[in-house]
């Protein structure tokens, strides 16, 4: 596991707290993901919004 709390995690995802390069790490290792796998997509999706 990460060692992050859930609420810490439910707070990054709803977009209340910014989250450190060492906690994105954290979660990634937890996940067995590299953390630029935990990225991608997010510009595409930004811009298909924007039209």
């Amino acid at each position: 596991m990460s060692g992050l709390h859930w609420t810490y995690i439910g707070s990054v995802e709803r977009g209340e707290r910014n989250i450190s390069l060492k906690n994105i790490k954290k979660i990634s290792d937890a996940l067995g993901i590299r953390m630029t796998e935990l990225f991608e997509g997010v510009n595409s999706s930004k811009n298909k919004n924007s039209k």
